[in-house]
Formats: C-alpha cells, structure tokens, sequence
C-alpha cells in the first residue's frame, strides 16, 4: 500500500512539474523562432498543457488498463470545469468578455460524440483515427478564425533559446518517467483498496494531471488575463477528448467503459453546457459560481470513491 501511494505521489509531482518545464519550454522556443501568439497558444500550450493526461492514458493503455485511461480522459475534463474554473473562480472572479463561446460549442459537440461512442459500446483504430482527424480540422479552422482566441498577451516569462531547450527535455523526461510511475501506483493501489480502475482514472489521476492547467488559469486570472484563464480549460477539454481520447483508442482499440454512461458521461455533458451558458449570458464568474462549482465536484468525486 505505502509503495502504491509513494509512486502515485512521485508520479503526479513528476507530470506537474514536467507540464509547467515542458510548457515553459515550447512556448519560449516558439517566440524565439517567431511563431505566432495564436499558434503558440492555440497548438502549442495547448498540446503541451494536455502531455500529462496523454502520458497518463497511453501509458495505462500499453499496460493494458484502457478503463484507467478513458477514466483519466472523462475525470480530466470534468476537473477542468468544475474544479480548476470554479477554484480560479474563487481566487479571482472571472471577467468574461464574450470570447471563448465557438470554442465551447466545439467542447459541447466532441463531448457528445464520445458519448456516442460509449454508447454504441464500439472501439477501432479508425476511431481514434476519426478523431485525431477531427482535431487537425478544429485547428486549421481556428487558425483561420482567430477572432475570439485569447492568449495575444505578451508572457514575462520567456527565457533565452538554450534555457528552454533544457527545460523542454527535462519536462519532457518528468513527465514521462512520472506517468510511467503514477500508472503503476495507480493500478496497485486501486488492486488493494477494491476500487475500479476507472474510479481511480475519475478521480486520483484526473486531478493530478489536471495540476497544470489548474496553475496556468489561476495564475491567468490573478494577472487579470481571463481569455487565458477560460480558454485554458476550454482548450484543454477539447484536447483531451480529440487528441488523447483519439491517441489511447489507437493504442487499446476496444469500448469505453460502459460504466461511464451512468452518470459521469451526464455529468460532463451538463458541465459542458453549462459552460457554454456561462460564456454566452453571464458577464462573469464570481466567487458564487466557483464556490458551487468546486462543491458539485467534491460531491462527484466522494460519490465516485464510495466514501
């Protein structure tokens, strides 16, 4: 047990730190390269901020645990609405600005699709491949639509071209030796403690590849930067059901666990629409909303342990 809990300890200090070195990195050598703010932001952070939970699933995939991984992918999203947007929330309400609203149109459409594809109960390499397919296009079409892409804000914390190569490898290599770790403790401790593996994708590995974009929007929204506080989380949902959903059905191509549709498949769904509502009718998301969006996810999260 004590084992189980150290490595999962490790791994998910491992996939934090790693995120911010990597993140920190690939935009630094972006910049120095002179690639755009908008590509930046929009394929780079956003592939980068989403390497812990594809380290995560595809690991648990190739050790043969595809619950652990689609757990990893639903859990993730779930945190990012109601966790990291509320908590954000509550330690800097959020001003929003009417942007982010066709991004989260697209979050509401590849959540339902994933529904669709645990409801038909049906897994194949073409669907990842379909998937993958599907994230090429929502790029393409947002690099061709950037109106309501945040992120143009210049970051203070660039650093020269050797620095963020370095920090490119190491968070790269942190994040890959503590996915490695965190899948390992995760798989055991959930063995010892009789919970599913996809209880334990939902909640212990969800929250803990989460740790990056909950960093990156709190710290948006103190420096008073709210298109990159909401587009972080909504960038991030997409990520993980296109990109990572696409990746770990290429590696395991079998069904998503049913055990999903009764109620945490609902539960994501309404979060996307409510998220949705949010950015189309409210001005902003202040302390209220974030209190009771943190509160429905610790209520999800005990009823999902069993506690």
């Amino acid at each position: 047990m004590i084992e189980a809990i150290l490595f999962s300890i490790v791994g998910l200090v491992g996939l934090a730190v790693g995120g911010e070195f990597l993140v920190r990195g690939s935009v630094s050598i972006a910049h120095r390269l002179g690639v755009s703010n908008l590509v930046t932001g929009l394929v780079i952070v956003g592939f980068a901020t989403s390497m812990p939970e594809m380290v995560a699933s595809v690991e648990a995939a190739l050790q043969g645990s595809p619950e652990l991984a689609w757990g990893n992918v639903i859990g993730s999203n779930i945190a990012n609405t109601l966790l990291i947007l509320g908590f954000t929330a509550l330690v800097a309400p959020i001003a929003l600005t009417g942007l982010g609203r066709r991004d989260a149109v697209i979050a509401l459409l590849a959540t339902l699709l994933l529904w669709g594809i645990t409801y038909l109960q049906t897994g194949s390499i073409w669907i990842g491949a379909v998937l993958l397919a599907l994230l090429v296009a929502y790029i393409l079409w947002r690099l061709n639509h950037p109106r309501s892409i945040d992120g143009d804000e210049e970051d203070d914390s660039m650093v020269s071209m050797p620095k963020a190569v370095i920090a490119f490898v190491v968070g790269l290599a942190l994040l890959v030796g503590g996915g490695n770790l965190l899948v390992t403790g995760a798989i055991d401790l959930a063995t010892l403690v009789g919970v599913s593996e996809t209880v334990i994708g939902l909640t212990v590995v969800a929250v803990g590849t989460s740790l990056p974009e909950l960093a990156a929007s709190v710290a948006a929204a103190i420096r008073g930067q709210p298109g990159l506080a909401v587009g972080n989380v909504v960038g991030s949902n997409i990520y993980n059901i296109l990109l990572i959903g696409g990746v770990t059905m290429m590696v395991a191509p079998v069904p998503v666990p049913a055990s999903l549709l009764d109620y945490q498949l609902v539960l994501l769904a309404a979060s996307a629409v409510v998220l949705l509502l949010l950015l189309a009718a409210a001005k902003s998301i202040g302390r209220v909303i974030g209190a009771g969006l943190v509160l429905i996810f610790a209520v999800n999260t005990t009823l999902a342990l069993g506690v």
